[in-house]
């Protein structure tokens, strides 16, 4: 009876402890459910010292830090979901579990987890431009020490971002504190609601002391992400959706943001809007202007986005109405946070993101946007970029000045403001895509390591490679529709070549060659004939080569790099203008300068013979004292040359 007595007790304190624990996670899971996700974390935690390891514990654990860019704590707590060897895990938390392990600096873990993503999700954006960048690190390499940092002295130990600048004056979002009462502490990230706020430049060009904006705009919400038009008369700005100053939400309990637009008036920002394309039910923020004002550039998760949340285009009226907005695609935009753009003078788009390939959380990558296809998306690199968020990017294209936030460590709070100075410019060049093929003429089959040069229609190199194993090239080309001529070579084939035409900004594909096996080549084998090509011209009275004989002289490069026992005699020539003997030591000049140009290209000087003739070999009837044209003068100046070896 006692031992019946004692089972019945233990089951009755057994179902008060489950009871007790079921309402600490109930409790936890309302918190995460609404978005306050600084008490959420702190219950969860207790519950996992309590012993608790089950799935959506840990799911929400790492969600609730990767939200609140945590991301060292969100690694850990992904990493304990992991290991509890569930069978179906959503595939997005894969992807977190990479990002995370980058503010760890595991990048071989993180592409290991990455490539078990693109297994589970091969049509994501973000897998396919992971598996397009193997070695995005190489690349971010390149990008690397173009910037000279400097944390700025208006920091606070809250948070500070979103920097513009407004006639000298930057203008910026912070949560310092703003004297407040308590109710203004936001549940998200037990932090302080956003302010905007201004600081103005001294003479030494720091930025010492800080102000207020208009209390027309700074409202009991959220304020950040300014943008000015070039008269300084109208402001965009980010509010939460709100009305009289307070929060409205949507049906799940969220205050969603909206852009709004303000106008000054007397030295007042008055007549605050906000923009007809916004919504009760998704965001719309970070606005940004272009070089003209006539188009806005903002970030949204609106109907139509791909993922988090997407860089979005609008047309702005004459009229001051908007058009409708446009995605721009998944160039740019991917199924993460596309987010904070910002567009300069020249139509070049910085923006964060933490779908492209990066260094962990948000970074920050440009693109052009006249084309921005080609080059595609760019991470700007280090020190800008790292292994935390680095967001709210700008630049003045003239100064080389600009500012982002991050929030590295190091800084003074949870994201502060840094000032930079560009060293060396980004690389946003446009280009075009050239591919083809080459093949044996006689068996068809594919020639690897073949060289491959396109020339402009000025004879300027445009682009170089060597063909793959299945005898297929592909190059950079410039954006330029012209036509072109592609030139191949390989060691026992005849150089081949043929022209092309491109259009502007396009690919260009089937740009095929056949090359022809090379015979034997005896002495005294004039290679301007037996190689097809021109001879190298010179001006009258110069000796310098000319640009347009940079084709013929690549053929007798890739000539000497195919039959590297031969060696050849440059024989030069003048017309019949100026006395005999200043035109032999003219022609003399004429042939070391040709050799030179050979041997700065890598061939060996030991191979080259060169030899002035003067006027003694002319190819027409152009001697002295007859009269000609200048085309038949111009016939006479020239290099030849001859296999002696």
């Amino acid at each position: 009876m006692k031992k019946t007595n004692f089972i019945l007790l233990a089951l009755i304190f057994m179902t008060f402890v489950g009871q007790a624990q079921e309402r600490k996670i109930k409790k936890a899971e309302n918190n995460f459910d609404n978005y306050a996700y600084a008490p959420a974390i702190s219950s969860y935690e207790k519950l996992v010292e309590d012993g608790f390891s089950e799935e959506r514990i840990f799911k929400n654990l790492g969600n609730a830090n990767y939200l609140n860019a945590n991301y060292r704590e969100a690694a850990k707590w992904y990493g304990r979901l992991f290991a509890l060897e569930k069978a179906s895990i959503d595939p997005e938390y894969m992807y977190r579990y990479a990002q995370t392990l980058k503010s760890l600096e595991k990048y071989t873990e993180s592409d290991q987890w990455m490539q078990k993503f693109k297994t589970a999700k091969a049509n994501d954006q973000r897998a396919i431009k992971f598996s397009d960048n193997l070695d995005y690190l190489d690349k971010i390499e390149t990008q690397s020490g173009r910037y000279t940092l400097k944390n700025l002295d208006i920091n606070s130990i809250a948070s500070d971002f979103s920097p513009s600048i407004n006639n000298g004056m930057l203008v910026f979002s912070t949560a310092r504190d703003s004297g407040l009462i308590s109710k203004n502490i936001h549940q998200w990230n037990d932090k302080n609601f956003l302010n905007l706020y201004k600081a103005t430049e001294n003479e030494e060009g720091e930025y010492t002391s800080t102000t207020k904006l208009s209390r027309n705009l700074n409202k009991k919400t959220h304020e950040s992400s300014t943008a000015f038009t070039k008269d300084g008369e109208t402001m965009y700005f980010t509010r939460n959706n709100s009305e009289n100053g307070r929060f409205e939400r949507d049906s799940e309990g969220v205050s969603r943001l909206k852009i709004y637009r303000a106008t000054l008036k007397d030295g007042e920002w008055t007549d605050i809007v906000a923009l007809p394309f916004n919504g009760d039910d998704y965001s719309v923020a970070h606005p940004t202007l272009n070089h003209d004002d006539s188009k806005l550039y903002f970030a949204s998760d609106m109907p139509g986005t791909l993922g988090q949340s997407d860089i979005f285009e609008v047309d702005i009226n004459k009229d001051g109405s908007y058009g409708t907005p446009k995605n721009l695609g998944n160039t740019i935009n991917t199924e993460g946070r596309e987010t904070f753009p910002f567009v300069t003078d020249t139509d070049k788009l910085y923006f964060a993101s933490d779908g492209h390939p990066g260094l962990g959380g948000l970074d920050i990558f440009a693109t052009n946007l006249k084309n921005f296809n080609r080059p595609g998306v760019v991470n700007i690199g280090r020190p800008v970029n790292g292994e935390e968020d680095d967001f709210a990017f700008i630049i003045n294209e003239d100064t080389k000045k600009g500012f982002f936030a991050s929030n590295r460590e190091g800084g003074k709070g949870d994201d502060d403001i840094y000032s930079f100075v560009e060293n060396r410019p980004l690389d946003l060049k446009c280009y075009s895509l050239i591919s083809g093929k080459i093949t044996d003429k006689e068996t068809g089959d594919a020639l690897h390591s073949a060289d491959v040069v396109i020339f402009d229609s000025n004879d300027q190199i445009v682009a170089e490679t060597k063909t793959k194993t299945d005898g297929s090239f592909d190059v950079k080309g410039n954006c330029v529709g012209s036509d072109y001529k592609i030139v191949a070579s390989k060691s026992d084939y005849e150089t081949g070549d043929k022209t092309f035409t491109t259009l502007e900004a396009q690919d260009t594909s089937g740009v095929d060659l056949t090359l022809e096996k090379t015979r034997k080549i005896p002495i005294n084998t004039e290679l301007i004939s037996y190689l097809n090509i021109e001879p190298i011209y010179f001006d009258f009275d110069k000796f310098n080569v000319r640009k347009d004989a940079e084709i013929s002289l690549q053929k007798i490069i890739t000539f000497l790099n195919e039959y590297p026992e031969v060696r050849i005699e440059v024989s030069s020539h003048t017309d019949s203008r100026a006395i005999d003997s200043y035109n032999l030591s003219l022609s003399q000049k004429r042939a070391n300068s040709t050799i030179e140009y050979l041997i700065q290209k890598g061939i060996n000087p030991d191979r080259l013979v060169q030899k002035g003739f003067g006027e003694t070999k002319l190819t027409n009837e152009c001697s002295n004292n007859v009269p000609c044209s200048k085309v038949k003068h111009q016939a006479n100046r020239r290099s030849e040359f001859v296999v002696i070896e």
